[in-house]
């Protein structure tokens, strides 16, 4: 890992918001506000042709300034398919090669570790900050972000509708400089161990905000990283409250995500036992411990891919959203049901009957993707569906695969908490004792908020291969 530096640097102020008809625009982007009634173009000037931009360094003009970026393209990169785009901020004295090479632990740990598991389905880029930092006096950082997104868009296809940032330190007070000032073009941000140290300009719209902090944080104290959720808290018209967090001495994390957020915009807060580093790992209070073991990588990715490819259509109050499969999947293509706590798939080790659902590391073979059918049964490709076993209504009962048969106890209701229950128990899917290894068992349990309960689901392409 790399060794982390304490931030400091001067408060700054940032870029400019213009009002326009009632949605917010940023001066100089072409993006549309996520305003009732509003729909932004998803494709970018970059689809369909060529791609004029490759991985590596870039440089470009920015406020006067020679400013410099690291783009990496997916390999299977294709013109034709619109890519979410992610920033990842680097630290005070960091670089934007540390996040992007992902120090010691290397490509695991690339981009905060996102980049392994978004599995080449996203762009990411790696700015870099003046004076390795992130001051944005006079909004000049910021305007090199617009103007990253302008080359990039440009040179590559881009789904407008899911831009990205996350940051750790003075990276994540950039990051949340962007929920303030850049919330009608980002869709959500994740910020580590952040402070308000890059400005907030607006600050007054909602966006998708995840806040990561560590009780022992002695460089930016935990309370800061409160503040900076309840701003988003706030504006999201979640309902307030006083999230669990660990104990001092449990080396563990709690993850909450807030009810009561208006419809698209979720606010998640995970607090743990530990110092200021982005790479918390439950079990040591090692700043430096590998962030490859980090919990943190798997449920910031969950968080972004819940977003699906339009921009929420209405500020009015509801609970926080989950990605939902379609009614309707096709023979070649279903959905990953993913564990938010430990970034693992729903898995049947087997197809047959009985065979109870675990964990497994996700690979997008067709025992782990499923289509959600207008019957509101998973199903596996072939006749198998998601069950309860022996109709079971109980805590504890197995969750097992059957032949598919559109019994109750074969029906899943999906909900915008990221739960998925069973239509005839009303009980929770659970990885049994909050496991997150492979081969956890999966049952009904009493719905409780806890993040074994918490689902994301994202289209995916079946494998060629399957377990038999």
């Amino acid at each position: 890992m790399p060794r982390y530096r304490a931030v400091v640097g001067p408060m700054a102020g940032a870029g400019v918001v213009l009002a326009m008809g009632g949605a917010a625009l940023v001066a100089g982007l072409d993006h549309t506000a996520y305003a009732e009634g509003t729909s932004p173009l998803a494709a970018t000037a970059g689809c369909g042709k060529a791609p004029t931009l490759t991985s590596g360094t870039h440089s470009i003009q920015s406020g006067g300034q020679n400013r410099t970026y690291i783009l990496r393209v997916p390999d299977n990169y294709d013109s034709n398919h619109p890519y979410r785009l992610i920033f990842g901020f680097h630290w005070n004295g960091g670089t934007a090669q540390d996040v992007d090479s992902g120090g010691t632990s290397g490509y695991l740990w690339s981009y905060y570790g996102i980049r392994a598991l978004s599995n080449n389905s996203a762009i990411f880029v790696a700015p870099q900050g003046n004076g390795n930092g992130w001051a944005n006096s006079g909004g000049q950082d910021l305007t090199f972000v617009d103007n990253m997104i302008r080359q990039i868009e440009d040179g590559l296809c881009v789904d407008t509708t899911q831009l990205f940032s996350m940051g750790f330190s003075y990276g994540g007070g950039m990051s949340y400089a962007i929920a303030c000032a850049r919330a009608t073009v980002f869709r959500a941000v994740a910020v580590y161990s952040g402070a308000n140290l890059s400005g907030c300009s607006g600050g007054t719209q909602p966006i998708a905000y995840f806040g990561i902090h560590g009780l022992r944080d002695n460089v930016l104290p935990i309370a800061t990283g409160r503040s900076l959720r309840d701003q988003f808290v706030k504006n999201n018209g979640c309902t307030p409250q006083s999230p669990p967090e660990p104990a001092q001495g449990s080396l563990t994390h709690v993850v909450t995500y807030y009810s009561g957020c208006r419809s698209g915009y979720p606010v998640a807060w995970g607090a743990f036992d530990g110092p200021h580093a982005p790479n918390a790992v439950d079990g040591t209070a090692d700043a430096y411990a590998p962030g490859e073991k980090s919990w943190t990588q798997a449920v910031v990715w969950a968080f972004f891919a819940q977003f699906g490819d339009t921009p929420p259509s209405s500020p009015t109050p509801s609970t926080s959203p989950s990605t939902s499969p379609s009614a309707s999947g096709s023979p070649a293509q279903g959905t990953q049901i993913t564990g938010v706590q430990s970034g693992r798939c729903v898995t049947a080790p087997s197809q047959s009957a009985g065979t109870q659902v675990q964990l497994q590391d996700c690979a997008a073979q067709s025992n782990q993707v499923w289509t959600y059918t207008s019957g509101k049964q998973f199903q596996l490709t072939g006749t198998m569906c998601l069950d309860a076993n022996a109709a079971g209504t109980s805590a504890g009962t197995a969750v097992i695969v059957w032949n598919c048969n559109g019994q109750a106890n074969q029906q899943w209701n999906v909900n915008a908490n990221g739960t998925i229950t069973g239509v005839q128990s009303g009980l929770c899917l659970d990885a049994n004792g909050a496991g997150t290894a492979n081969g956890t068992k999966l049952v009904l349990w009493s719905c409780n908020g806890q993040a074994n309960q918490q689902w994301s689901l994202r289209d995916e392409p079946v494998a060629e291969s399957a377990a038999t």
